[in-house]
């Protein structure tokens, strides 16, 4: 059986990060009782770690290039990642929440 895509019935937030030298996590007033992030990375690329163990650092975690869309389909995951950029430049993400 395939898995199906969770897809929101509605988006109710939105919010600019800028990604620097320190891990970043998402803005917790902002997802407040969200399910769902759509994040994009503008500027500059990202890594990202959703494990809430370890911050990612600019060689460790996975890569999100210029473009790229990070789906985020669960309030753990949106409360777990966490973002920092990959090379000299600041990135920015722009994030849409919905349910």
């Amino acid at each position: 059986m395939a898995d199906e895509q969770k897809t929101p019935t509605s988006y109710n937030g939105f919010e600019t990060v800028t990604v620097s030298t320190t891990s970043k996590a998402l803005t917790a007033a902002t997802y407040v009782n969200q399910t769902f992030a759509l994040v994009t990375v503008e500027v500059a690329a990202v890594r990202f770690r959703l494990d809430n163990a370890t911050a990612p650092t600019a060689s460790i975690g996975h890569v999100l290039e210029v473009g790229a869309v990070l789906e985020l389909d669960s309030l753990d995951q949106i409360k777990n990642v966490r973002f920092i950029r990959r090379d000299g430049a600041d990135a920015t993400l722009s994030v849409s929440y919905g349910a």
